[in-house]
Order: C-alpha cells, then structure tokens, then sequence
C-alpha cells in the first residue's frame, strides 16, 4: 500500500484547501465555515516523483462533547493511527489555542513523523503571527499558505523525504498480468434515508459518521476494499435535497459533490426508506441516475421497520415499478443497514449487473440478431420505402451502447426504438442495465467500403 499522509487539525486551519493542493482536484469541499469536512477523505498523490494516500479529516477539538464534534474527533484519531505521517495544520490568523496545545500533546505520544505547519501566512507581513507558535517547543515550524501555495513546497519536501521514489510506469506491467479495475459504487439518496449506515455495514467498521441530524455527510466519502477477491471502491454522498430545500452554501456544495460522483461511479445504489415509500425527490435522483447512464439497484432501506405479511414484498415492488417506470430494468433488494439483513444481497446484485453493464457483443452475433428483430418486425416506411437497418454495431460499454446505421434516423419512431431495445436486452442479455441506442445515416459510399 501507499504512503498514508493525514492532515489534522482543528477545524476551519485550511486543511481541505491543503488536501485540494495535494490532490490536484477539488474533492473535499474548501468553504470558510468551521465543520464543513466530518468523515476522513482520501486521495491519491504524488510529490517530487514520491506516491502516497493523502488523508483530509474533520475538525480535532479534543477536549469537545458536543455528539457531532466527538464523532469527529473519533475519526480522525482513525486517520492518526493508520497514517504513516502526519501533518498538523494550525491556524496563523487565529493565533495558538489551548486546543492546539492539547493536540500538540496527544500527537508526541503516537510516534509518528509529525510536521507541524502554521496556515493562512498569506505573505511576510504575516509572520509576525507565527512567534506565539514557538512557545510550543516544537522545530522546524512550517509556515505555509494552503490557498495560494506558498511554503507548500518546503513542507511537502520534508514531509516526502523518507517516501521511496515512485517506480517508472510500465514496470508493474512486466509479469503480464492486466490488473482488474475497481468497481466504482456510489450510495445516493435524499437525506437520512441510511446511507451512511448501509457503507459502515458493508466494510464492517465506522467508517462514516452516523447521526440522526440530516445533512451529517458532506463530502463524497471513497473507501477502497476486497470483497471476495474482487476490487470495489464505495463511495457515501451526501443525502440530495430538492433545490427549494437548499439553503446554505455548504449544503449546496454537498449536493453538488453527489452528483459529480455519479460521473465517476459504475453503480448506484438508490436508497429508499422502506416506511416512507417513493417520494418525488426519490424519482428525481433516480432519473439523475438514468441520465447518467450509470448501472442502478433499487434498494429499499429500514425493511426491519416495515410491518410485513405474505404480500407486502409483491405489493411494495409493483408500486415501485409503477413509481419509478424509467426503472424498470433495475433490481430490487429489500435491506436493513441497522440490523444487517439482506445486506449481502447487494454483492451478488452489483456483480450481476457488472457482468452486464460490460459486456461487449461481437458485431457479426449483433448483427445476426438485429437482422432476426427487424425481419419479424420491419422499421416503419419512410417516403413510401424502407427505411432499412442495414448495420449495427456497438462501440462501447458503461453503459451498453449500440449504433445502428439507417436510411433515415429521423423516421425512426421511438416506439420502434423502444421495440428494439427490448428485443436487445431479452436477446443479449441486458435485462438489469441501461442501453443506449443511437440512429446514425448510413452513407452508400462508406456502406461499400
């Protein structure tokens, strides 16, 4: 495994900014309102040629009851203990703090590389804000600024040194054999549906903060893990409220982050509270789903809750079906976060969809299929001719997409559409995924060709 690097700090020093800086991308949300990071966020980086995990973390008050910051506070003491080396961030505006001094304390008794930098030295002028820190005894002192780079470079340097020099690419590739990418699952859903609930029952530990105030999650959580000999990374987001809900700007960046997420995920998870049925707001983030063009698995969270007979489970999928008929493709499970039940099902769902969200269709089986579809239902007339198929291929997976070439796109209805599509996924086996299909003009000159 790579380096572990974690970030610490009391919160609001600039510690996302700095997490940003390293990353190379705006993955935590960086907003000047204390709280905004609570769960660990990681990311892959590299300095001077030198690969490592860097870790952001929520706000360490250390001596704080309040339940959010403890659960904070719990958190990064996880990050504290998995890292490698840590960097302790302080605030140069706000001066030294009692609680500064306190993590200063705890910190000398890990045994770890400790770096301790002084943030938001903005330029000379502000030096001046750095000799309370001295008092602290500690050597070197790093002063830097996280939101325009300066001192970044000295810091990072120091704090690299003992990480060995990253392997020049292709050299992992010498034994032949390709490594298997990760499947990308995303958890989304309105707020307080038990998100985050479902991501710490399926890796086993607390990873993400639960609480019953909605709006605990707000950055886009990754977790990489095995499960079975197969590689996953899942990924908690914060819950999706309607527009007229949102009204703070951190919430607003939250909701901006989930749905980012959905562009780098392979599957979704979309949570639904089994007591309080589909909402609109529910329709809405799984049509986000959809237009996406991401794998989906309806899943039906707090069962345990729900007052059951020999019918209820047929009833409650037929209204779901009717609720959400663009999702029709997807399955269903029926789930408690909190107890466990059915949780395991999600496994065997994603790795059946996974089949089918990658599978490639040679052209001559397509073909020979569409040929089949097409003589037992023709495509309707176009100016009195046939408005013939003449070619189909598909040129790409995630989601299946599938081309074909006709005399003219525009005459295709979409109940002709919908007809092939359906042909497609009882034929090829696409029966829990979404496909595409896209209508092209064939050109005689390149159909000779």
């Amino acid at each position: 495994m790579k380096p572990l690097i974690a970030i610490i700090g009391r919160p609001n020093v600039g510690k996302s900014t700095l997490f940003n800086r390293l990353s190379e991308r705006k993955k935590a949300i960086a907003i000047d309102q204390p709280g905004a990071t609570r769960d660990r966020n990681y990311a892959d980086a590299s300095w001077n040629g030198r690969s490592f995990t860097v870790v952001d973390t929520g706000g360490f008050e250390p001596v704080s009851t309040e339940t959010i910051l403890m659960q904070m506070r719990e958190q990064t003491r996880l990050a504290m203990e998995q890292a490698d080396i840590i960097i302790f961030l302080m605030d140069g505006k706000d001066g030294l703090t009692p609680s500064d001094e306190e993590i200063v304390r705890q910190l000398r008794s890990y045994g770890k590389p400790v770096f301790y930098a002084v943030n938001k030295i903005d330029g000379p002028r502000h030096d001046v804000n750095v000799f309370d820190f001295y008092r602290l005894g500690i050597e070197p002192l790093y002063t830097i600024s996280a939101e325009h780079g300066r001192g970044v470079d000295e810091l990072m340097d120091a704090a690299t040194a003992t990480i060995p020099a990253t392997e020049p690419a292709g050299e992992e590739a010498h034994s032949g054999e390709e490594v298997e990418e990760p499947i990308r699952i995303a958890v989304v859903g309105r707020p307080n549906v038990g998100k985050s609930s479902l991501v710490n029952r399926i890796l086993g530990y607390e990873r993400t903060i639960v609480n019953p105030l909605p709006g605990t999650t707000r950055d886009s959580i990754d977790t990489p893990f095995e499960r079975g000999g197969r590689r996953y990374v899942l990924v908690d987001t914060a819950g999706i409220r309607r527009k007229s809900r949102i009204s703070q700007n951190l919430e607003k960046y939250s909701v901006i982050e989930a749905l980012k997420t959905l562009d780098r995920c392979d599957v979704a998870l979309v949570l639904i509270d089994g007591e309080e049925g589909v909402t609109e707001q529910d329709a809405k983030i799984a049509g986000l789903v959809l237009d996406k063009g991401v794998a989906c698995i309806l899943v039906v969270n707090k069962w345990d809750l729900v007052e059951k007979d020999n019918s209820t489970v047929g009833i409650y999928v037929a209204k779901l079906r009717d609720e959400l008929k663009f999702l029709q493709f997807a399955p269903i499970v029926f789930v408690s976060a909190l107890t466990g039940q059915r949780v395991g099902r999600i496994f065997e769902l994603i790795d059946a969809v996974w089949a089918e969200f990658t599978r490639r269709i040679p052209t001559a089986e397509l073909n020979a299929q569409v040929e089949r579809y097409v003589a037992e239902n023709p495509a309707p007339m176009y100016r009195n001719r046939p408005n013939k198929i003449v070619y189909a291929t598909q040129p790409r997976v995630k989601p299946p997409t599938f081309v074909f070439f006709v005399r003219e796109p525009k005459a295709i209805h979409f109940s002709y559409e919908r007809y092939l599509a359906n042909r497609i996924r009882e034929g090829l086996g696409f029966q829990s995924v979404p496909i595409r299909l896209i209508f092209r003009k064939r050109h005689r000159e390149k159909d000779r060709r």
